[in-house]
């Protein structure tokens, strides 16, 4: 049986996943993703299954690859590559990997802040080519955050803010009371509440036709001026021009990124010259610690899957058919 994996953080980490596959008896197809539509369009029609990351699904590439497809495991938890409608009209079942990463992701975007407000980057390359040159940065004690999506990163970005002596709101659909009252977060009753109120604004939102373009002009003219924004969830959350224009102007003072609308950038992309910005390439749930968690749980889902038994996590109601 043959497998397609396409994930880098799998491959690259050393850990009991790769014993699982192994143990399997598959055939592994590797591939460093995420891969355009075109690159899945060579790779498939052969392929049993697919251990993906943030590779293009489309129909297209689905409709290609089968009748021989039977599973789609999703390493991570973001979907949004992935013609999920699609592929459950086809009858495929699509696993992924939810409440592994959250931790990981929540330190990374302290990171982001950090470097932002201390310019520890800049600080960094001063000392490395020989100058002694020091700035003058910012506490974040005492700064109001909104934290924009309370889900599992969400609410631990919200724990370590409460530890850095910051004031929380919070904006979420799906509004956790009990979580609100025993980490002090304040509730926006509206988005654009939450955002106008922060002096720093971190997005921890699925990327969807509501979210497209969120952080965009006319809501960067109704933020604080000098705003920071935080982007650990999907680049194109962002309207990127719109975004680089205000840090241009000053309208945004930061902006500490782990994502871009295109992944990875051309050397051209423009938000790689925008000042004020921290950019880092999508690692931020690249640890040994959470990779081990993300992998293994890809892994297993994808075999349990196979044999038609509940994977651990399903995110489409497809049917399970036993097939090894």
């Amino acid at each position: 049986m043959k497998i397609l994996v396409t994930t880098t953080s799998f491959q690259d980490t050393p850990g009991a996943h790769h014993q699982i596959l192994e143990d399997a008896g598959f055939e592994i197809i590797r591939e460093r993703g995420p891969l355009p539509e075109k690159r899945m369009l060579e790779l498939v029609g052969e392929v049993d299954a697919f251990l993906c990351g943030d590779d293009e699904i489309t129909s297209k590439v689905i409709d290609h690859a089968l009748p021989q497809l039977k599973v789609v495991s999703k390493y991570g938890i973001g979907l949004d590559k992935i013609d999920i409608e699609y592929l459950t009209a086809k009858g495929i079942p699509l696993t992924f990997c939810p409440g592994v990463n959250h931790t990981t992701v929540a330190e990374h975007t302290f990171a982001l802040m950090l470097a932002l407000f201390r310019k520890l980057i800049k600080e960094a390359n001063h000392v490395a080519n020989g100058e002694w040159v020091r700035i003058t940065g910012n506490e974040i004690m005492g700064k109001t955050l909104s934290v924009i999506g309370l889900g599992r990163i969400g609410k631990e970005v919200a724990i370590r803010a409460n530890a850095f002596g910051m004031k929380v709101i919070g904006f979420d659909l799906y509004w956790d009371d009990d979580f609100a009252r025993s980490h002090k977060v304040e509730r926006a009753q509206s988005i654009d509440e939450a955002l106008n109120a922060g002096d720093i604004v971190s997005l921890h939102v699925n990327l969807s036709d509501e979210t497209r373009a969120l952080i965009n002009k006319d809501r960067i003219s109704k933020m604080k001026d000098g705003v920071v924004i935080l982007n650990c969830a999907r680049g194109e959350i962002i309207h990127t021009h719109d975004v680089i224009n205000a840090l241009h102007s000053g309208e945004i003072g930061g902006y500490g990124t782990d994502v871009l609308d295109i992944e990875p950038p051309p050397s051209d992309h423009p938000m790689l010259r925008a000042p004020n910005t921290v950019i880092t390439p999508h690692i931020g749930s690249r640890t040994f610690e959470s990779v081990e968690r993300q992998a293994t749980m890809a892994a297993k889902n994808l075999v349990l899957a196979l044999q038609g038994e509940a994977p651990l996590a399903q995110a489409n109601d497809a049917p399970l058919t036993a097939h090894i």
